[in-house]
């Protein structure tokens, strides 16, 4: 197949990660899928396709991370579509958060997708083509009580893209940050998700409430992770692929809400705003 696409997934194991995998390798185009552990399992799970290969990444290992994205290289010839899911959540207000819960939440989102972006891109400039997709979150569209520094990841993911997309755009690569809202998911249970252990009574009523909305929308969340997968697909072969997108009813109501919101305060403050630059200008 001549116009097979080869694509490199961090986080295949299982979530949204394993749903994008699976979708990729029904349109017969060649994976490598990256996990943590047991890289045989995961073949064996999905039948041992020839068109995959899993390999062990520590995506906060900047030499794996390069090992690996040669590796793809050479199985494969090529990185058409590098797809950073690898990810974990924090719940926790934002004082409770401890600086070693912070440190290794960005280290994950931010650090580790940085990582494999820079072991990746290399093989992109050399063939001047390419597609890079973050996944986001909608936490990295607004902010939600209890999820500030999870959020605070997301949202340093969207601008990093943001950006991408402009210096990537003359080298003919394309970057797309997507933002899913809840999606049916593993992300709420303890795999995937990290509790701060320290918990202030003052925040009771607004993360308290939020911990235990956790706990019950869990397995319940409207999103259905398989049309996720088949909207990635649909991106990743777009001949203008998005630089944002935001994936759900849910995600895209609470975007609409912070720009309304947004709006609704720079026309309270449009004096002070617009006040504030020399006169000569």
């Amino acid at each position: 197949m001549t116009n097979q696409k080869a694509w490199f997934i961090t986080g295949a194991a299982r979530g949204i990660g394993f749903e994008i995998l699976k979708a990729v390798l029904e349109t017969g185009d060649n994976v490598v899928a990256t996990v943590r552990s047991s890289a045989e399992s995961l073949t064996e799970k999905l039948g041992n396709p020839e068109n995959l290969q899993v390999v062990l990444l520590d995506i906060n290992n900047e030499q794996q991370a390069i090992a690996a994205a040669n590796q793809a290289v050479q199985k494969f010839g090529k990185i058409d579509v590098l797809v950073n899911n690898a990810g974990f959540g924090l719940l926790s207000a934002v004082e409770e958060a401890t600086a070693e819960e912070v440190r290794k939440n960005f280290e994950t989102n931010v650090f580790g997708l940085l990582n494999v972006t820079q072991a990746v891109l290399p093989h992109m400039r050399q063939r001047r083509s390419g597609h890079i997709i973050n996944i986001s979150s909608v936490g990295g569209l607004s902010g939600y009580i209890g999820w500030g520094v999870y959020g605070a990841t997301k949202f340093a993911v969207e601008g990093l893209t943001e950006s991408l997309a402009l210096e990537l755009a003359p080298l003919g690569i394309h970057a797309t940050v997507v933002a899913p809202g809840f999606f049916r998911t593993e992300f709420l249970d303890a795999a995937s998700l990290t509790r701060s252990g320290n918990i202030i009574p003052d925040y009771a009523e607004t993360v308290g409430e939020m911990r235990k909305f956790a706990t019950q929308a869990n397995k319940k969340q409207p999103g259905d992770p398989v049309k996720l997968a088949e909207a990635i697909v649909q991106v990743a072969n777009a001949k203008k692929p998005p630089v944002h997108l935001p994936l759900g009813k849910d995600s895209l109501q609470r975007y609409r809400e912070k720009t309304a919101n947004f709006e609704k305060d720079i026309q309270a403050w449009h004096d002070v705003i617009t006040g504030t630059d020399h006169e000569d200008v």
